[in-house]
C-alpha cells in the first residue's frame, strides 16, 4: 500500500511540473479516449466541465472591472513625441486585426456544438438598434452589471474608474494595483484547472456529438490562424511600409523570429517584455521610447486578441442563427478592439472578454460562456499564436514610429 502510494504521489508530481499546454493536451486525448471507449461513463463527467464553466462566470465580471481600471490608473505618461504615434499604431493595429476577423467570419462562417437548453438571445434588429442596446448597456449600475454579466458596462465603469483614478495618490494607485494582481492570481488559480474542466468538456461532447465538434474545433482554428497570418504578415507590413517608405519584411521576419517565437512557446506578452527590450536595442532603437513603449504595448496592443473576440463571437452568433448584418459586424470590431486592449496578462486572458462582445447580440452569459470554455480547449494553438502575434507586433510598431528600421 505504501509502495502503491509513492507511485501515485510520484506519478502525481510529474503531472504537476508539466506545463499548462502539456496538461491540456493530455486532457484532450484522455477525454477524447473515454468518449470513444465508453460513451455512457464519459457524459457522467460533465459536471467537470460544467464547474469550469460556473468558476470563469464568476471570475470574469470583476476581473475586467478591476483589471481595466487599474491598467489605466497606473499608466505612466512619457513626454517623449515619438510615443503618440507608436500607441496610434498599436491602435490602428488592433482594428485592422479585429476588422480581418470579421471579413474571414463572413467568408469562413463557423457554427459551434453548444448546450443550447435554456439559451435566451434577443438578436437586435440593424445597427440602430445596437446602438441603442450599447448605449442602456453601458449606463447599468454597476453592481447590477457584475451580478447580471454586464460586460459592456462593465468595461465601461472600468474605463471610468481608471481615468478618474489616473490623478489619484500614489497610495491609492498601489491599492488598486495589488487588488488588481490579486484577482488576477484567481484567474490564474481558475485556470490551472482548466485540464480537468476541458477533460469533462471534450469527454462529454464527444460522447454525444461524436467527432463532429473536434471538426468544429478545426475550422475554428483554421479562421482564427488565418487571421491571425494575414495580419503578421500582409497588414503589418503594409502598416510599416506606409510610414517609413521601405521594404517592411526584413524588420517583421526579424522581430518574428526573435519575439514571437519566444513568446509562442511562453504564452505571454508580459513575460516577453525582456525579450522584446533586447531586440529593440539590437535595432538601434532610442531607448527612452522602447522602454515604455514595448510594456504599453504587452498592455494594449492586442491584435490576437481582437481576432479571438471577433471570430468566437461571430462563430457564437451563427449557432444561434443571429443574422448579424456588416455593419454591426464593424461595430463589434470596435467593441473587440476596446476590450483587448484591457485583456487580461494571464493565458487565455482575451478569452474571459468574450461575453462583453456577445452581450452586443443580446447573448446570455451561460451561451458566452461555454464559447469562451471551447476557447481553452482551442487555445493549446490559439493562445500561443495570439501572443506570438502580439508580442512581436509591440517591436515591429516601435520600430517603424521610431524610424530605426536595420537593412536586411
Amino acid at each position: 500500500m505504501t509502495v502503491s502510494n509513492t507511485v501515485n504521489n510520484s506519478y502525481f508530481k510529474k503531472l504537476q511540473s508539466l506545463g499548462l499546454v502539456s496538461q491540456i493536451i493530455i486532457a484532450l486525448i484522455l477525454g477524447t479516449l473515454l468518449a470513444v471507449l465508453n460513451p455512457e461513463v464519459a457524459k457522467s463527467f460533465t459536471m467537470l466541465g460544467s464547474l469550469f464553466v460556473s468558476a470563469l462566470k464568476a471570475v470574469a465580471p470583476i476581473l475586467v472591472l478591476v483589471l481595466v481600471a487599474s491598467s489605466i490608473a497606473n499608466q505612466k505618461v512619457n513626454s517623449d513625441a515619438e510615443l503618440k504615434p507608436i500607441v496610434g499604431l498599436y491602435l490602428i493595429g488592433t482594428l485592422s486585426a479585429a476588422f480581418v476577423a470579421v471579413v474571414l467570419s463572413f467568408i469562413f462562417p463557423t457554427t459551434l456544438t453548444l448546450d443550447l437548453a435554456g439559451a435566451s438571445a434577443n438578436p437586435p434588429q440593424g445597427l440602430g438598434e445596437v446602438l441603442s442596446t450599447l448605449a442602456f448597456k453601458v449606463v447599468e449600475n454597476p453592481i447590477s452589471a457584475i451580478a447580471n454579466g454586464n460586460f459592456i458596462a462593465i468595461l465601461a465603469w472600468g474605463l471610468g474608474l481608471g481615468f478618474s483614478l489616473k490623478h489619484a495618490n500614489t497610495n491609492t494607485k498601489t491599492t488598486l494595483h495589488d487588488f488588481s494582481d490579486a484577482i488576477s492570481s484567481i484567474v490564474r488559480l481558475v485556470i490551472r484547472f482548466a485540464p480537468i474542466g476541458i477533460f469533462g468538456l471534450v469527454a462529454n461532447t464527444i460522447a454525444t456529438t461524436g467527432f463532429t465538434a473536434l471538426a468544429e474545433y478545426s475550422h475554428l482554428v483554421f479562421v482564427l490562424l488565418s487571421a491571425m497570418l494575414i495580419i503578421a504578415l500582409v497588414i503589418n507590413p503594409v502598416i510599416v511600409f506606409l510610414i517609413t517608405k521601405r521594404n517592411p519584411y526584413p524588420l517583421v521576419l526579424t522581430c518574428l523570429r526573435e519575439s514571437g517565437i519566444t513568446a509562442f512557446f511562453t504564452r505571454s506578452s508580459a513575460a516577453n517584455i525582456p525579450v522584446n527590450m533586447a531586440l529593440c536595442e539590437k535595432l538601434d532603437l532610442h531607448e527612452d521610447t522602447y522602454s515604455v513603449s514595448i510594456p504599453l504595448g504587452a498592455t494594449i496592443n492586442m491584435a490576437g486578441a481582437a481576432i479571438t473576440i471577433t471570430v468566437l463571437t461571430l462563430a457564437a452568433a451563427n449557432t444561434l442563427q443571429i443574422d448579424v448584418d456588416f455593419g454591426t459586424a464593424i461595430l463589434l470590431s470596435v467593441v473587440a478592439s476596446i476590450s483587448a486592449c484591457g485583456a487580461s496578462g494571464v493565458a487565455g486572458g482575451s478569452l474571459l472578454l468574450i461575453p462583453l462582445a456577445c452581450g452586443l447580440f443580446g447573448i446570455n452569459n451561460d451561451i458566452a460562456m461555454q464559447v469562451v470554455a471551447i476557447g481553452f480547449i482551442i487555445g493549446v494553438i490559439q493562445d500561443s499564436a495570439e501572443t506570438a502575434l502580439n508580442s512581436s507586433t509591440d517591436v515591429v510598431f516601435s520600430a517603424a514610429a521610431s524610424h530605426h528600421l536595420t537593412k536586411n
